[in-house]
């Protein structure tokens, strides 16, 4: 067992949910040490904490009084230390399987879904621990509320976690509730089709604990499992939990809910957008199957600040906003501009992104071109190629050409922020799930020094 080890050693550290899994550890007072390619805040944060992290492949150097390795899938193969470690006699666990054994201990509320499961983990997390339900939760991103990706208490219950799709990872948890909010075709490196991903989703569903709950999209179908009880969610009045009457009042959005046929209460709620009020609907829905106290979650439901790279309003002024947004699939990327223009129906809105993988971008290309031909100016990035070496024919001026909008633009990143400020623009949208979020700063100074 994972727990009983006394050095733990993580390969790819500061990634978001690999960072999560060794604060946990670190906080039970094991010893934890890890590489990583890049430094980050976050890495920054974890070695205040007392997490011993190293930038540069030590190689055969690393394989020294280590326990237990834990990696992520994407370390690439040929790092030094992964095949010194691959080399000897120390056992090495996917991140995946790590979380499997922990959550083993819980109630385990688990989160699946191409989109809309970060937030929907972070909602959870937050409604039942500002409820007064303890919690350790497991977040793909950082709660703006915590200013963590991990919520821990002593004496918690129940566990709380994201359950990623890719690499088929979630196929190692064993939910007492799971919720799927979306099945849409993504990852077609590991899968090979949509058939194959909605295959996986089924047999994640499968994995729920007999007389468990699974929570599901109102849109969506899996086949019957006869073990345990599927709830439906959405805004058709036929869902066993849905919203009503939403209306957007000043900054926040205002809802009813309805769960099991009965009128739950009246909702404010911070975040925008149609599929903010779906995700809070999923865990609402959620909370109510652990029997929350009401009157606390409407409070929690209002007290939720959203998760950073979600929608995160970096300048938001009568005259000028900046939004830092996550989005990376035509589905989302349709989600974040519904947003922006509910927000802000009469200003002017651009849009700045960098695709994320060569096959992703290959894969959605048409549908990245639909979709971001929704924006009044639009400005690409290079693709980050992230796990990827380039494939032919795939490129951002390939893209460009494919996409309907008389301002459009290629740009480097040294471009950028001189080419935002000359525009001036009321509302500036910057998505993408690679590094873009590190010329979100520099936008945002230029800016405020105009």
């Amino acid at each position: 067992m994972v727990n009983n080890k006394q050095h733990i050693y993580f390969l790819g550290i500061g990634g978001i949910g690999m960072s999560a899994l060794a604060r946990y550890f670190n906080s039970k007072g094991v010893h934890v040490s890890g590489y990583d390619k890049t430094e980050t805040p976050l890495t920054r944060m974890m070695a205040t904490e007392g997490i011993d992290i190293h930038y540069n492949d030590l190689g055969d150097k690393a394989v020294a009084q280590v326990d237990t390795v834990v990696y992520t899938p994407a370390i690439p193969s040929d790092l030094g230390e992964y095949i010194a470690f691959r080399n000897s006699t120390i056992p090495m666990m996917k991140r995946a399987e790590v979380l499997g054994e922990i959550s083993k201990n819980y109630f385990t509320i688990a989160i699946a879904g191409t989109h809309g499961k970060t937030t929907i983990t972070s909602m959870i997390a937050h409604f039942l621990s500002a409820s007064g339900i303890k919690v350790n939760a497991f977040i793909g991103g950082i709660s703006s509320n915590y200013n963590s990706n991990l919520i821990l208490d002593a004496e918690a219950e129940i566990m709380v976690v994201e359950a990623d799709e890719f690499d088929r990872s979630f196929l190692h948890l064993h939910p007492d509730i799971a919720i799927i909010s979306s099945m849409d075709a993504d990852h077609l490196d590991i899968y090979d089709n949509k058939e194959s991903l909605r295959n996986t989703f089924n047999d994640f569903a499968h994995q729920i604990k007999p007389g468990g709950k699974l929570i599901l999209f109102e849109d969506l179908e899996l086949p019957n499992n006869s073990n345990i009880d599927v709830l439906s969610y959405g805004e058709k009045a036929s869902s066993n939990f849905h919203y009503s009457n939403a209306q957007l009042v000043q900054a926040y959005q205002e809802f009813e809910f309805i769960g099991q046929k009965q009128y739950v209460g009246k909702y404010q709620f911070n975040m925008p957008g149609h599929h903010n009020l779906l995700n809070a609907t999923a865990a609402i829905g959620a909370c109510l199957s652990v029997n929350v106290d009401l009157a606390q979650l409407q409070g929690a439901v209002a007290s939720y600040k959203g998760v950073k790279r979600r929608f995160e309003r970096i300048i938001d002024g009568p005259n000028l906003v900046l939004v830092d947004d996550y989005a990376h699939h035509p589905t989302e990327i349709r989600a974040s501009i519904a947003a922006a223009r509910q927000m802000y129906p009469a200003k002017r809105l651009m849009g700045i992104f960098q695709p994320h993988l060569y096959s992703r971008t290959r894969d959605f290309a048409e549908e990245f071109a639909e979709e971001l031909a929704q924006l009044d100016v639009l400005v690409l990035l290079d693709i980050y190629p992230a796990r990827e070496l380039p494939i032919e024919g795939v490129s951002s001026a390939v893209l460009l050409d494919k996409i309907k909008l008389k301002e459009k633009y290629l740009l480097s990143k040294d471009e950028l922020a001189a080419f935002v400020v000359t525009h001036s623009p009321e509302v500036i949208l910057m998505m993408g799930a690679g590094d873009i979020d590190r010329e979100v700063y520099n936008v945002k100074q230029s800016l405020l020094n105009a």
